[in-house]
């Protein structure tokens, strides 16, 4: 009974070892697959067309799971050598700090169990994290710097247009390095201090989404209770952050929040991954006339790859997407936002992204317009927002 009871204990150790090691592996395989049986038709007249653009992506969320990104790996959509053979030269690198518990795009309250605790836990990120959304961006901001500082010929920080135009001139020469510009999903991992505005920026921080899937400190979101525009401290962070030339990031903000941004001087806001309501009527895309404004603004909309923003789960499907978006705000306004990693499916990972300009290709774009929209609209919105 006594050896029993040692196996059984020994057998509940290795599995309690277990969960951080494996659980969080097999939790972000299942939440970010790639949906396509096998990789999508390129032609060689495509292929050729994607390795002379410049290609930006506006949204990804690798840094939330326990990978390294310096190697090539099974699960999810995101690692440098994916980004490389899917010449991709920036790519935005979101932290995600909180998600209510049963998150939908209709309506999620506040006070709901949050989803990226337990995985914070279960990979052993540092204890700091556990109780602080702070902390969380942090530690995340942490990881894409240690990142780069290891692999210095294959990724670079992006903080100022000094360091993008830098990177420009060295891909032109040849050289494969990836741009990573860091941003942070929902500003209520500023825990509602102004002052930790200015903490994130030391740590790297050039681009805030507002709000995410629920209403913050900052103001509503879209699949909030409230509906709210932008609280007084809201007012506060966007007139700083215009101030600091960080890029305001209005994805998954309410309309009323929309609205009063584009009220504040200076503000020049984009959405960094969305769809086109008219083109796929869904609660998650914001209605046309205020991608249409934020567009006027300057703003970039970037279209992002998964079928609940483009009802259509393809290459087609997205190009469709990116059409309507040409369609309604003009082919100098519209970039690419994945959500790569973002706990969704999408028919490609970054290694895959030639089959999006065969499908533009397909749709009838011409290579000046695919250019734009595949990285030359993000990259001069980028030089004329971050700071010198």
């Amino acid at each position: 009974m006594r050896r029993a009871l040692l196996v059984l204990a020994a057998l509940l150790a290795a599995g309690t070892a277990a969960v951080p090691v494996f659980g969080p592996a097999l939790v972000a395989d299942r939440l970010n697959p790639v949906t396509a049986a096998q990789p999508w038709h390129v032609s060689d007249a495509a292929a050729a067309l994607h390795k002379r653009l410049t290609i930006a992506d506006l949204h990804a969320d690798p840094l939330l799971w326990d990978r390294d990104l310096a190697a090539e790996r099974a699960e999810g959509h995101v690692d440098l050598p994916r980004l490389d053979r899917g010449n991709v030269a920036l790519q935005v690198f979101t932290t995600v700090t909180k998600s209510p518990r049963g998150q939908n795009y209709a309506t999620n309250d506040t006070e709901a169990p949050d989803n990226i605790t337990p995985l914070v836990i279960g990979q052993l990120r540092p204890l700091q994290s556990w109780f602080s959304l702070k902390e969380r961006a942090l530690d995340q901001a942490a990881r894409l710097r240690r990142l780069a500082d290891r692999n210095p010929d294959a990724v670079r920080l992006i903080r100022s247009r000094a360091d993008l135009d830098a990177l420009l001139a060295d891909r032109a020469a040849g050289k494969r390095v990836i741009g990573a510009l860091l941003g942070m999903e929902g500003a209520h991992a500023l825990e509602g201090q102004i002052g930790n505005l200015a903490v994130m920026e030391a740590a790297g921080f050039r681009l805030v989404g507002l709000t995410h899937f629920f209403d913050n400190e900052l103001g509503g979101s879209l699949h909030g209770t409230s509906q709210a525009g932008l609280s007084d401290f809201g007012r506060q962070v966007v007139a700083e952050m215009v101030a600091r030339h960080m890029v305001i990031d209005l994805a998954h903000a309410s309309p009323a929040v929309v609205r009063d941004v584009l009220a504040i001087e200076g503000a020049r806001p984009i959405i960094s991954h969305t769809g086109i309501r008219s083109a796929c009527d869904t609660p998650r895309n914001l209605p046309d006339d205020l991608v249409r404004r934020v567009a006027a603004k300057g703003g970039i909309i970037g279209i992002g790859f998964w079928a609940d923003v483009t009802c259509d789960g393809t290459p087609a499907g997205i190009a469709r997407s990116i059409r309507a978006a040409i369609d309604l705000v003009g082919e100098d306004a519209v970039g690419l936002g994945s959500d790569w990693d973002g706990s969704v499916g999408v028919p490609f990972d970054a290694a895959g992204l030639p089959a999006l300009t065969q499908a533009l290709l397909d749709q009838g774009l011409s290579e000046t317009q695919i250019a734009k929209v595949m990285g030359g609209n993000t990259m001069r919105y980028l030089r004329e927002t971050l700071p010198r």
